[in-house]
């Protein structure tokens, strides 16, 4: 069936909603036109500043680069100068060289040569030309004023005086400068030092402290190899030697050169006394009574005293058993009265002062109760032989003086410590 036709009035409402909704498209439309229009007009703005920057650039970045290139100008020139100074001129890179480099813009593509490497910084071994050494040392202590006087000053006047020299040492494996520490030839600071030599310059570690240089007195033993002395017991067990003996050809050494120090110039330079616990303790004295003997004008006789503990100590050894002494046994180094005689006592750290006293009697004779036993610093005596050694405080070694007794300190009991005036 067909509908009725449409009247009037809907064709006309419809007409109407239609034209309201073209009416408000026209209008949105409208405002985003407007929008893009002012963009259009900032962007046009910018544009114009742009071209203006372009046409006319800073006056401030242009002098900074004009300063930039003034400097960098003055300093190829003063560079070009000091090289005509040693008869050296800059040649530069060819365009083939610069085009290479050119080309290997990203890391990753450079070469591995042109890359720094971990341990390309530390010198590498190279051959020691020990002749060339030699005789540049005479032409350098002859610019250091060697065998020249030179005046120094005085408060009563003045008088002529030597340059003083450096010792240089040089060994098989090493060499020892100024009586310090042993530096072998693998190191880095040993091969600089010897390289600046064989260049013809003093080394450059003594500039800071020698800047006009300073002779150096070279004593050659390339025929011995220094040993660097090494802490006991660092190996527990017992040593064995196998095969063929060393060339006698090379020896071997471990005393560093240069003078060695008498008895008086190491006591001069301990303090000639100390303040303790409110007493004054002699120092030189008491070091002096200890070393008496060895660097002294008396000679002391050294003598082992048998003990228990010694004796199971050469069971141990004549049995090659490799476990390492008991931890709770001291050594004591004992002077007599008259210093003549050095007894070495071991003992357990339980042990008392009185089975000190036996085991000096058993060796020595005589009565036990007739000296004292004092130490020499802090100056104590032991007169309680119910003390054990650990109480005293004689471990794990200590060095101990016998003292005759006088009628004034006879008798009493304990440990005291004695007054140093």
């Amino acid at each position: 069936m067909q509908g009725a036709a449409p009247t009037d009035m809907e064709l006309m409402s419809s007409m109407m909603q239609k034209i309201a909704l073209l009416e408000q498209k026209v209008k949105k439309q409208a405002q985003e036109i407007q929008l893009k229009d002012r963009k259009i007009a900032e962007l046009e703005g910018k544009m114009k500043t742009l071209q203006k920057g372009e046409d006319a650039p800073d006056s401030s970045r242009a002098e900074e680069l004009e300063m930039r290139c003034l400097q960098l100008q003055t300093q190829v020139w003063e560079m070009e100068r000091f090289l005509s100074d040693y008869g050296l001129i800059w040649v530069g890179e060819s365009h083939e060289q610069l085009e290479d480099l050119e080309s290997f813009k990203d890391e990753e593509k450079l070469p591995a040569r042109s890359l720094w490497k971990p341990g390309e910084a530390v010198a590498s071994k190279h051959q020691i030309d020990f002749d060339l050494i030699l005789e540049n040392v005479k032409d350098l202590n002859a610019l250091a004023g060697e065998g020249i006087s030179q005046i120094k000053h005085t408060p009563g006047g003045a008088r002529l005086r030597q340059p003083e020299s450096l010792p240089l040492t040089l060994y098989q494996n090493g060499i020892v400068m100024c009586n310090g520490p042993f530096r072998p030839y693998e190191e880095p600071s040993t091969q600089q030092c010897l390289q600046d030599i064989m260049d013809g310059y003093f080394p450059s570690e003594l500039q800071t402290r020698y800047p006009n240089g300073i002779p150096l007195q070279v004593t050659d033993k390339r025929d011995v190899v220094f040993q660097e002395r090494r802490l006991p017991r660092s190996f527990p067990g017992h040593g064995q030697v196998v095969g063929h003996s060393k060339s006698s050809e090379v020896q071997e050494t471990t005393e560093i050169p240069g003078p060695k120090l008498s008895l008086e110039q190491f006591l001069n330079k301990l303090p000639k006394s100390l303040i303790r616990g409110g007493q004054v303790i002699d120092v030189r004295d008491s070091i002096r009574a200890t070393l008496q003997g060895s660097d002294g004008v008396q000679s002391s006789e050294v003598i082992q005293v048998e003990t228990p503990r010694l004796a199971a100590l050469k069971r141990v050894k004549t049995a090659e058993e490799a476990e390492p002494p008991a931890p709770d046994i001291c050594t004591l180094r004992i002077k007599s009265e008259t210093g003549e005689q050095t007894y070495i006592v071991k003992m357990l750290f339980t042990e008392t002062i009185g089975d000190l006293r036996q085991h000096l009697t058993h060796t020595r004779g005589g009565d036990s109760e007739s000296y004292e036993i004092i130490s020499t610093f802090p100056q104590r005596v032991y007169m309680d032989n119910s003390q054990s050694l650990q109480d005293c405080g004689l471990i794990p070694n200590a060095s101990l003086l016998l003292r005759e007794k006088t009628p004034s300190n006879k008798g009493g009991q304990g440990c005291k410590q004695l007054n140093s005036f």
